[in-house]
């Protein structure tokens, strides 16, 4: 299995929104059809503010993982969040994500990007050990605070 990247492009777009919603409907996460695609579509249309990319073949895509992009004073320069990231549960444990999460960053690097962040349940201790692995490490002193607009 691979975990090849493919940049989602708009022609993509049903077969990202598919993922996403497999993957909010995993997590239980209340979304509907025209939320997922409010975030999707501008990413697959080249809103500037993040890219979605599909992993393995494009007419069959294993997941996906969305990063979005920032700026940081404290890292000096363009920072990144991985959104979201899925694999499809039949093809899970085979180290697609670490293969994802090992190179994708490398590039991002190359582009000029100073960091990349993520966020995980504290209770995933699954996820927790994937994104050690793959040398993302918990920020001492700080959490991750969110205010709704």
């Amino acid at each position: 299995m691979s975990a090849a990247l493919h940049l989602a492009k708009p022609e993509h777009l049903d077969t990202v929104l598919a993922l996403v919603a497999a993957f909010h409907a995993e997590e239980g996460l209340d979304s509907s059809d025209e939320h997922r695609r409010a975030g999707i579509e501008p990413l697959l249309n080249g809103h500037p503010y993040g890219a979605v990319y599909l992993i393995g073949p494009t007419r069959a895509p294993i997941g996906y993982i969305v990063i979005t992009f920032g700026w940081s004073v404290e890292f000096g320069g363009m920072d990144g969040f991985v959104d979201e990231l899925y694999i499809r549960p039949a093809v899970r444990g085979r180290g697609i994500a670490t293969e994802v999460l090992t190179e994708l960053p490398k590039s991002l690097a190359t582009a000029g990007m100073r960091a990349l962040h993520l966020e995980v349940d504290r209770e995933n201790e699954t996820a927790q050990r994937l994104y050690l692995r793959t040398r993302f490490q918990p920020r001492k002193n700080y959490i991750l605070m969110t205010k709704e607009l």
